[in-house]
Parts: C-alpha cells; sequence; structure tokens
C-alpha cells in the first residue's frame, strides 16, 4: 500500500515532535538533530540513517511510544556524529554494527543517568551496551569493542545485539542510490565536507548548550561533545612528511628515478620509490604513561599511530611499549586492530633514560630503525649518545618543554 502525501506529513510531523521533546528534555540531541532531514520511506523497515538523513518505516513508527522514538532519533544522530557511516572501512560489517550500537546505547544511557529504561524498546528489550570487557561501552570506540569480539566462524551469522537487530545499517556502505548525499560513498570530497560540517555544528552546540546552562550538563552535551571530538579528529601529524624527512625509511622497492626535492633539506639521502610497494617497519612508539599524563594524552597518543597507520594505508608496522618507572615489553603491531588491543601500562614515575638501557640490554639482536617517544617531556632527558645513532623523534603535548637533542613535533591535546 503506498501512502498518501497526507498520511506521510502526519509521521513526519511526529518526526519533528520528537525533536522538541529532546530539545526540551535533552537539548545536545535535540540541538543536533536540527542539521537532519527527516524521511518516510516504505522500504525501510526500522529506522536508518545515511549520515544525511533519518529514514522511519511507517509500520515501525506506528509501533513506537514517544519514548522509544526519542530514543531512536538520538542513537541515529549519534551515528551520525560519530560518523561510524564513514569509520567502516574494510571492517566485518556484522560486528563492526554491534560495535558501534554498544557505543551508541552506552553514551544514551550515560545522558540518561544510567536510567536503563532510556535504551529500551518494548519489542526487542533492553538494547546493548557493555562491551566485552564488561564495561560501559562509552568508555571506548567503536574500533576499541570491535577488536575486542570475537571473530566470528565463517558461513556464520553473528548474534547481534538488541541494538543492531532493530538498527537498519546498510545505508551506511555508499554502494546504493539511498546513500546519495550522505556519509560513506566513495566520494571523499564529499566526505570530508560532511565531517568538518559536523565538526564544527558539534562545537557549536557546545558553545549554545554552555550559555543555556552554566552547569554545562544540560543533555550531557560537552562531556559526550569532548568524547565525540577525540574520537573524530584526524590525527595532527603528517606522518609521510615526519617519515621521510626524519627517519631511515625501510623500503622496498627502490626506483631509479632522482631523489624527491622536497626533501632536499633531510639529513638522509633518500631515492624516491614506488609508493605502490611502500612498507615502514620496525618503529619502536613509546607512550609515556606517567604519574603526569591523563587519560586524554594516552588516547591522543593512540590516535597518532592510528593515523599514523591509516595514512600508510596498513602498510607501517612497529612495536609499542609505555614508560613510566620502567619500561614495558615491546608488542608488535601492524594494523589499527593490533594496536588497540594493547593496553596502556603505567602511573609511576619516569626518566627517558630507561627507554635506551633497555633498548641496550634487550634489543641489540633486532634494533628499532627509529624510536618515537609520545611524552609531555617531564622527565629528565639522557644525552645523546645513548640513542646509539638511532634517529629519534619526542612528540610532545605541550609548547614548554625543548628536548636538548633529536627531533621535535608536537601535538595539542
Amino acid at each position: 500500500m503506498v501512502l498518501s502525501d497526507e498520511k506521510k506529513k502526519e509521521y513526519v510531523k511526529r518526526l519533528l515532535m520528537s525533536r522538541m521533546r529532546l530539545l526540551i528534555n535533552n537539548g545536545f540531541y535535540g540541538l543536533l538533530l536540527m542539521h537532519m532531514i527527516y524521511s518516510i520511506d516504505e522500504n525501510c523497515e526500522t529506522a536508518a540513517t545515511d549520515g544525511h538523513r533519518i529514514f522511519f518505516g511507517p509500520k515501525f513508527l506506528d509501533e513506537l511510544s514517544d519514548s522509544e522514538l526519542d530514543f531512536i532519533m538520538m542513537h541515529e544522530i549519534l551515528h551520525v556524529v560519530l560518523q561510524h557511516c564513514m569509520r567502516q572501512g574494510d571492517y566485518d560489517s556484522e560486528q563492526f554494527n554491534i560495535a558501534c550500537d554498544i557505543v551508541v546505547n552506552s553514551n544514551i544511557l550515560l545522558s540518561n543517568n544510567m536510567n536503563r529504561n532510556s535504551i529500551k524498546l518494548k519489542k526487542y528489550g533492553e538494547s546493548m551496551h557493555i562491551a566485552p570487557d564488561g564495561k560501559e561501552g562509552y568508555e571506548y570506540t567503536a574500533e576499541q569493542i570491535y577488536a575486542m569480539l570475537p571473530p566470528m566462524p565463517k558461513g556464520k551469522t553473528p548474534k547481534l545485539s538488541l541494538g543492531a537487530s532493530w538498527d537498519d545499517h546498510t545505508r551506511w556502505s555508499g554502494s546504493s542510490e539511498e546513500n546519495n548525499g550522505g556519509f560513506g560513498g566513495e566520494n571523499d570530497e564529499e566526505n570530508e565536507y560532511l565531517r568538518e560540517q559536523w565538526e564544527k555544528w558539534l562545537i557549536d552546540v557546545c558553545e549554545v548548550i554552555s550559555i543555556r546552562d552554566s552547569t554545562k550538563s544540560f543533555g550531557g552535551g560537552p562531556v559526550l561533545a569532548q568524547r565525540i571530538l577525540k574520537q573524530i579528529r584526524k590525527g595532527q601529524i603528517d606522518w609521510r612528511e615526519i617519515l621521510n624527512n626524519f627517519v631511515q625509511e625501510e623500503i622496498t622497492d627502490y626506483s631509479f628515478t632522482p631523489p624527491d626535492r622536497r626533501f632536499d633539506d633531510s639529513p638522509f639521502f633518500l631515492p624516491d620509490y614506488n609508493e605502490k610497494e611502500e612498507s615502514i617497519g620496525n618503529i619502536w612508539f613509546v607512550i609515556d604513561t606517567s604519574g603526569s599524563i591523563s587519560d586524554d594524552a594516552i588516547k591522543a597518543a593512540y590516535s597518532e599511530i592510528c593515523s599514523a597507520i591509516d595514512q600508510f594505508n596498513g602498510k607501517l608496522s612497529g612495536i609499542l611499549s609505555f614508560t613510566e618507572s620502567y619500561v614495558t615489553d615491546p608488542v608488535p603491531f601492524s594494523s589499527v586492530d593490533e594496536l588497540m588491543s594493547i593496553k596502556p601500562v603505567g602511573g609511576g614515575g619516569n626518566d627517558f633514560s630507561d627507554i635506551f638501557r633497555y633498548m641496550k640490554n634487550h634489543m641489540l639482536n633486532e634494533l628499532p630503525s627509529q624510536i618515537i617517544i609520545i611524552t609531555d617531556g617531564y622527565a629528565p632527558f639522557p644525552k645523546e649518545k645513548l640513542a646509539g645513532g638511532i634517529p629519534v623523534l619526542w612528540l610532545l603535548n605541550n609548547e614548554e618543554v625543548n628536548p636538548p637533542w633529536g627531533k621535535i613535533a608536537r601535538i595539542v591535546v
């Protein structure tokens, strides 16, 4: 049966009423929903988003109470602002959908003072919000939760979260005509524009909420927004430039073309190379986890290493250690999944000399090609000779500290 225009208007009016309720009761979500287009789609069995529009199937909408509808509106807009439509990449779609729903539902639960009724649907029950390690999903990114999920045997359908059992993620792929104008397609320029727009809108919403509520707790907005911004902002370092100008690269296929003149001021003489065959490995990343380092700084460190992997299209591999009162044994990684599965260790004091002593005592059989130390710099610096000629980059999260030697780059936390 084809819906009349009048009936579609009634459905859209109900969606707008839901948005109005959220503006009053949970302003962070209501304001973000002002940027969305709403569509009643008879081909949609439940609810969906393509990052630009929110779709509802009429039958599904008829089944929902007002409070259930409000939850689903919050659920869909969080998928959009967290840019889940763009972040799926080569991940298994079913597993990534579960991870995304855990993050989204847990954040909604937190916004509603952990009232579990706020994420329940009468027909489906309580939506999944707990990560596989037993913690709330809001503590993680979708990628981190994805790494925790057990792999699914081929040919078997994974046991979906209750959220995923009603939420339609098929419009994230960008492969269908229905996705035209939304996130997730192959138009990188358009995706980048939408990414920047949502980052701007998110900041604007927080400013509005801060004006309306001096306690900055209106709808859980600013706190949630800070978590979202940390997830969607790209790494701040151009790792290609860093690793070409500073690092002694390991290249699998040198070409006979002249050296790239962009790197004339490099301390290394680097021939040009066939980018398709490029690979860089055996980089030792060391994250400072001493007592002066905040959780946000550690998350920023992980984000930068993830960015390095992404910028080299997965052809960068390395080892990761943590340094505080001691240096942890390096753990190898060659993908974002492997990196995110490495849990940080630390909390004590720090002395950078320990890094180079560890290398001398434990890594002589296979020295790293370069060392990248991500730190606030608040610890004694050793003499340069301890590095044994291996290039060292200090990646600092402040402007105050200036290491006496090595290369320096900075990020903002």
